[in-house]
C-alpha cells in the first residue's frame, strides 16, 4: 500500500503544476539557458557557521562544515557556487525585531535566562558575529534571487523559532521573518509564501508574521514536539509520533496545494530535515528515501519559475552522518533545479 501511495507521489512530482503565466515586471526572472554551468545555484557559507559555536555546546556544529565538505563535488560540476556573507546591517534586524532586544544581544547584555532560552551555550567571543553573518547570508540569498531569479541558499539559518523580543531553541534572530518582510517592503514582492518542514514548527514565524499582508505561512511538523506551546501559522499540520513517510508526504502535499492557490512570487522555503527516522530530537520517522521525494515535490511545485530562497534548518541525528546525508540530497536537488530555470 505504501510501495503504490509512493509511486503515485513520484508521478504527482512530475505532472503537478502547469506553467502559469506571471506578471511582467521588474522582479521577473531573467532567462537563462538550462545549462548549469550558466546558472550555478549560490551558496552561503562562512567558516563561522561551525567555529563561532563553542565545542562544548550541546549542539552538532560540525554538519555545517561537513556539508560544505561534501558539496565541494557540485562546486566542481558548476552546479554550485559558495559565496562568503557579509555582516548583516543592524538597521535589517529591525525589520523584524524590537531594538531593545536587538541591541542588547549586540552588546552582550542579555541576562542568563534570555540566554539559556536560546541555548548554545557557553557562547563565544564569535558567536555574535556567527549571528550576524548567518543572517547576512540569508539576506544576500534573497536578493540574488531577487536581481536574477532561480534559486539561492544558506549553508545555515532557518532560525524560526526567534520571536521578535526574544530568542529560543538555538534561534536568536528569525531569517525567514526578516526575509519576508524586505521581500515585501524593499524587494516589492506582492505575495511571498513561507513553508516550513522542519519537524519543529516555526513559532516565531508565526507570530513575527501574523497578520501581515500578503505573506502566506506554512509550517508542517510534530504536533507533540519543540515548541510545545504551539503558535498559529496560516496554515498549520500537526502530525503525531511515528507518522512516517505517508503521512508526512501527504501534509506536505496538501500543504503545496494551498501554495499553489496562494500563486506566490517568491517561496522561502526553511528545510530543516529533522523528521528524518534517525533524528534524536525528531520521531516522524521519515525516511531518506521520503526526504528525497520531499524534496523534489517542493522543488517541482516552483515550475521552474518561481525564485525560491533555501534555508537549512534543523538536522540532529546520532550520528550525525545521517544528517549531512539528508542535507547533501537537499541541496543536490536544489542546484539540478535551480539548473532547469527557464528552459520551458
Amino acid at each position: 500500500m505504501l510501495d503504490l501511495f509512493l509511486c503515485e507521489l513520484f508521478h504527482w512530482v512530475l505532472n503537478m503544476m502547469p506553467a502559469r503565466t506571471r506578471r511582467a515586471d521588474r522582479n521577473t526572472p531573467m532567462s537563462y539557458s538550462g545549462d548549469s554551468a550558466m546558472r550555478p545555484m549560490p551558496v552561503w557559507y562562512h567558516e563561522t557557521y561551525t567555529e563561532g559555536i563553542n565545542r562544548s555546546a550541546r549542539f552538532p556544529r560540525d554538519r555545517y562544515r561537513m556539508l560544505r565538505e561534501r558539496l565541494n563535488d557540485l562546486h566542481g560540476t558548476g552546479l554550485i557556487c559558495i559565496e562568503s556573507p557579509e555582516p548583516v546591517d543592524r538597521d535589517i534586524l529591525l525589520i523584524a525585531h524590537e531594538q531593545d532586544y536587538v541591541d542588547r544581544f549586540l552588546s552582550g547584555s542579555l541576562d542568563t535566562k534570555e540566554v539559556r532560552r536560546i541555548g548554545l551555550e557557553p557562547w563565544t567571543d564569535a558567536f555574535v558575529p556567527r549571528t550576524m553573518r548567518i543572517i547576512g547570508g540569508a539576506v544576500e540569498a534573497l536578493a540574488h534571487v531577487t536581481r536574477f531569479g532561480g534559486m539561492a541558499a544558506n549553508l545555515a539559518g532557518g532560525t524560526h523559532h526567534s520571536h521578535r523580543s526574544f530568542g529560543s531553541g538555538y534561534c536568536v534572530f528569525n531569517d525567514l521573518a526578516i526575509c519576508a518582510l524586505l521581500a515585501r517592503d524593499e524587494h516589492g514582492y506582492e505575495k511571498i509564501a513561507v513553508l516550513d518542514l522542519d519537524v519543529h514548527q516555526g513559532d516565531g514565524t508565526a507570530t513575527i508574521l501574523e497578520g501581515e499582508e500578503g505573506i502566506l505561512t506554512i509550517s508542517v511538523h510534530g504536533e507533540k514536539n519543540f515548541p510545545f506551546r504551539k503558535a498559529k501559522s496560516d496554515h498549520d499540520f500537526p502530525l503525531p509520533n511515528g507518522t512516517g513517510d505517508e503521512g508526512y508526504l501527504l501534509a506536505v502535499k496538501e500543504s503545496l496545494a494551498i501554495i499553489e492557490d496562494f500563486s506566490p512570487e517568491i517561496l522561502l522555503f526553511q528545510a530543516g530535515v529533522d523528521a528524518l527516522e534517525y533524528d534524536a530530537l525528531g520521531n516522524l520517522d521519515v525516511s531518506q528515501d521520503g526526504m528525497r521525494i520531499r524534496n523534489g515535490m517542493v522543488f517541482s511545485s516552483l515550475d521552474r519559475r518561481t525564485p525560491c530562497v533555501l534555508f537549512m534548518g534543523g538536522g540532529y541525528s546520532d550520528p550525525i552522518e545521517h544528517t549531512v546525508d539528508a542535507f547533501h540530497d537537499l541541496f543536490v536537488a536544489a542546484a539540478e533545479s535551480n539548473a532547469l530555470y527557464g528552459s520551458h
